[in-house]
């Protein structure tokens, strides 16, 4: 008996160094596989106890499994908490006590609290994570371009930028992002392509309208840069970026 006690004490700690690092279900099936194998191999009764209490572990890690969902809106609600105060550092810490890395959601919010700390690296790592388990989410690569343009790591932004208009041609966001990367880059004529959608979708919209106003007068198209910065005008009057651009127009 304790020669076999020991000799499955062996092969349970050599999995356990593997299983740690495989997911919950399949630590549990190794876990159950291991069980069956030590039930063979001992006297009925004493297999019995250790049967009865391993399975009332495995069901207490089912309803778990089933019931999570408490802990972690418990654990959201206090990193919200923290947030709200500033307190960054405790706002990660109650993501990461419950974290798993399978996790779209908890991936997504450490990467935005660690953005708001300031661990700009950490943060993309994070972003990537839920990005790659839904590369569909458009909000997931919208963060990622938060703490990467913050490391300077622009073509990473235009490359995630271009994904989403790839799902999303109409992203008035992203469209408008792409032409004040390009105008940012004096490549007018790309900085336009982009502009000239957000305008269209959104013909009221000021921001947009007076970059687009600029864009043109860049591009040399001062009559339709002119026409522009007056519209800019008539969402906000007296506006000091159009009034300084029609002040350009001879």
């Amino acid at each position: 008996m304790e020669t076999l006690i020991r000799q499955q004490s062996v092969v349970c700690s050599q999995q356990s160094a593997v299983s740690s690092q495989l997911s919950y279900v399949t630590r549990i099936s190794l876990f159950t596989h291991d069980l069956f194998i030590f039930f063979k191999g001992v006297r009925e009764g004493f297999a019995f106890r250790y049967f009865a209490t391993s399975l009332f572990l495995l069901f207490s890690f089912a309803l778990f499994s089933q019931n999570n969902y408490p802990v972690l809106q418990d654990a959201f609600s206090k990193s919200y908490a923290y947030e709200s105060r500033g307190n960054f550092s405790d706002a990660i810490t109650c993501m990461k006590t419950v974290y798993q890395e399978d996790s779209y959601e908890i991936n997504l919010r450490l990467g935005y609290v660690t953005y708001l700390a300031g661990l700009f690296t950490e943060s993309t790592a994070y972003y990537q994570k839920a990005i790659a388990l839904k590369p569909y989410a458009i909000e997931a690569k919208i963060g990622f371009a938060n703490p990467a343009s913050a490391l300077g790591n622009w073509d990473q932004v235009m490359a995630q930028y271009n994904e989403i208009l790839a799902i999303d041609p109409q992203n008035t966001l992203i469209n408008y992002r792409m032409g004040s990367i390009y105008y940012g880059r004096k490549d007018y004529a790309k900085a336009e392509k982009y502009l000239e959608k957000v305008v269209n979708l959104f013909p009221f919209d000021y921001d947009s309208m007076v970059l687009y106003a600029w864009t043109n007068y860049r591009l040399g198209k001062t009559r339709e840069a002119q026409v522009l910065f007056n519209k800019a005008l008539l969402i906000r009057p007296k506006d000091a970026s159009a009034t300084e651009g029609l002040g350009l127009i001879k």
